[in-house]
């Protein structure tokens, strides 16, 4: 199978190399940015920097990892063949972006790998042991699944109405994350602490919860006041937040209540217990 990438970003890069790798044949890249273009074939060897349209003629399958909006667009400008396979790397969007495709008789599907990439190295060091989301008909989806399978990866498969929920809750898992410990280390500026210094002390913490999420898995890994039905130490918090930093006060008072559910889950609070927890929060 002859591989070609319009996209020479993070991703498409990390996907080239990888692939190219475990013996897959990266022939052709084509990028807006002929400099992109140039590093993704130079990390991959034996692969031209084309046109989009000499991409799609010369390959058996091409990978769009371009930005999102762009996809629709690069669908409809680009003359695909019956015969070949033209799959998007968007974690939002269905295969109905790749219509115009579909209608020239190609294949389509979408191969999302569900990992947070902020560089090529980076990607290509964290993609194995990640899930890939896939969107495709057979054949195609059993050939993505190997490819998923083949640079360390595992797959799922997605319905076109499952897409939006399943980013999003990526979204709210990786990168509400970041804005979580942003907000820590906000606090820790209260009492004089850098974000730097307050970065380092947290991240241990951090570490800590994902591992119990890992190993003990929810509801059972929930740990702190509300878990342990301290509605006291929350009332606390609240007035803390009032008088020091009131624009984290909606947030910790909107996570407060979807995390009573999974202490009465977990078994160590009561319903009288998550009642006085919640009228707190509310009264927030």
């Amino acid at each position: 199978m002859k591989i070609g990438f319009i996209g020479a970003g993070t991703v498409g890069t990390a996907l080239a190399v990888l692939l190219s790798r475990r013996g897959y044949q990266v022939i052709a890249v084509a990028s807006r940015s002929e400099l992109s273009a140039r590093k993704l074939a130079e990390a991959v060897g034996r692969c031209k920097v084309l046109t989009q349209q000499q991409v799609a003629d010369s390959s058996d399958l091409v990978f769009i990892t371009t930005p999102d909006a762009v996809i629709p667009l690069i669908a409809s400008l680009v003359r695909w063949h019956r015969g070949m396979s033209v799959v998007h790397c968007s974690g939002a969007d269905s295969t109905e972006v790749l219509e115009p495709a579909r209608r020239s008789g190609a294949a389509v599907g979408g191969f999302h790998p569900l990992q947070a990439f902020s560089s090529v190295s980076q990607a290509i060091e964290n993609i194995p042991g990640s899930t890939f989301a896939i969107e495709a008909e057979e054949p195609l989806f059993s050939a993505l699944k190997e490819m998923a399978s083949a640079i360390g990866g595992h797959a799922i498969r997605l319905k076109a109405q499952d897409k939006v929920a399943y980013h999003a809750a990526a979204v709210i898992a990786s990168n509400y994350l970041v804005t979580l410990v942003k907000m820590s280390t906000d606090l820790w500026k209260t009492f004089n602490v850098s974000t730097e210094e307050a970065t380092r002390a947290l991240l241990p913490l951090v570490r800590g919860t994902l591992n119990n999420i890992e190993h003990i898995g929810l509801p059972f890994c929930l740990t702190g006041p509300i878990a342990r039905g301290d509605a006291g130490t929350v009332k606390k918090h609240i007035q803390m937040l009032r008088e020091k930093a009131p624009e984290l006060l909606f947030a910790y008072k909107e996570l407060g209540l979807q995390t009573i559910p999974i202490a009465l889950a977990k078994g160590k609070i009561n319903q009288e217990q998550a009642v006085e927890l919640e009228a707190a929060l509310k009264t927030a």
